[in-house]
């Protein structure tokens, strides 16, 4: 990616020849540049170096403190060839296809990447999340609400989503750049359909495949309602009849209910904090996640990666709940076809369950697939 940005400062005093007085010359400016330097034609992360423009020389004291200082020099320039629409991508996202498919970039973060230094399942999450809500107020048709249209906010209605499938090739480095397609389609008579697809921005690669069932929920009672006719206007010109995981990989398994008897393990007291609710008043998804990974053995998650993962919600859940976290393997295991794949065999499938504590009723429902590290290098 070519530059970013150059933040420039001025100095009153010669940096590269500051007295105990504090300077006696102006003048001198110095320069931070942001940009990505590629090797391979494969970008990195932005890097930084910093240059001053006036005469180069050694940096003999600073503040009257010696110190063993050179001149860096300046940044490469631009790219030519660089494309104001890439930037676009990166902070607002655009339309492609003829407004049918959304697409943003992400840069990933040091702070989005787990122990190995590879994003995990929560970031991936809270991309698919962040395209789906930019996708909507791109649209046009966006209201008031967290992601819903205008005739919806008109009627006190929001999205929830019932049902989600992540389908994970590889994870991301720190520093690496994707980008995420996401798009709609109807799901039934009264559900909407919203997948996703996960590219290495720059060789295309398909790295993670998404798929989601949304309905519609009264804001106020907390209730299930049908879509209107005037939402279905809305929203039929976005259509899209495309599948992100292809049919015979989408996971339409039941998913066992787990209970105190059948869990191998269980972690009780999870309680969600404030910054853990969403804008709809209720915990967000994808806390779920990490709640979820807290009855997993700490050995599958150093050794494994989870390369597939259904969440069945049930309820929402609030700041007041507290929840457990139950967790039991399968009995199925390396070499049988799980999920109606016959091409991603996992090494290891785990069932889940989050339930209120008070009254065990269901939150989240899950299943996991995970397959050994090494294999994946």
């Amino acid at each position: 990616m070519a530059t970013i940005s150059n933040i420039g400062s001025r100095f009153t005093g010669n940096l590269c020849n500051a007295k105990k007085e504090n300077g006696v010359t102006t003048g001198e400016i110095f320069r931070v540049s942001f940009y990505n330097s590629s090797s391979n034609n494969k970008p990195r992360f932005p890097l930084v170096t910093a240059s001053y423009h006036g005469s180069p020389q050694k940096v003999d004291t600073i503040n009257g403190t010696k110190v063993n200082g050179i001149h860096v020099a300046e940044a490469p320039s631009a790219p030519a060839n660089e494309d104001a629409s890439d930037v676009a991508l990166v902070t607002n996202g655009r339309f492609v296809e003829g407004r049918f498919v959304y697409r943003q970039i992400f840069v990933i973060r040091s702070y989005e990447i787990g122990p190995d230094k590879t994003a995990t399942m929560e970031t991936l999450m809270n991309f698919l999340q962040e395209t789906a809500l930019n996708h909507v107020t791109s649209s046009g048709i966006g209201g008031d609400g967290f992601g819903a249209t205008r005739e919806m906010s008109l009627r006190k209605l929001i999205w929830v989503v019932t049902r989600i499938q992540v389908q994970v090739q590889r994870y991301s480095k720190w520093g690496d750049e994707i980008e995420v397609d996401t798009w709609v389609d109807a799901a039934g008579k009264n559900g909407m359909r919203r997948d996703w697809i996960i590219r290495d921005r720059y060789t295309k690669e398909i790295i993670t495949r998404a798929t989601s069932t949304w309905v519609i929920m009264n804001r106020e009672t907390r209730r299930l309602s049908k879509i209107p006719g005037e939402v279905k206007q809305e929203l039929v010109p976005f259509y899209l009849n495309r599948l992100a995981v292809p049919s015979e990989q989408i996971d339409c398994e039941k998913i066992d209910k787990l209970s105190d008897d059948t869990a191998e393990r269980k972690r009780s007291g999870l309680a969600p904090r404030w910054n853990d609710m969403d804008a709809n008043q209720h915990v967000n998804n994808v806390k779920y996640i990490g709640w979820m990974l807290e009855s997993v053995p700490i050995e599958v998650l150093e050794d494994f990666n989870m390369t597939s993962m259904t969440l069945e919600f049930r309820r929402e859940s609030t700041q007041s709940n507290l929840l457990e976290s139950l967790t039991c393997p399968t009995a199925r295991v390396i070499g049988e076809s799980d999920n109606n794949s016959i091409n991603r065999k996992p090494d290891l499938q785990y069932t889940h369950l989050l339930r209120l504590q008070h009254d065990k009723a269901d939150v989240v429902r899950a299943r996991t697939e995970w397959r050994f590290k090494q294999k994946q290098q």
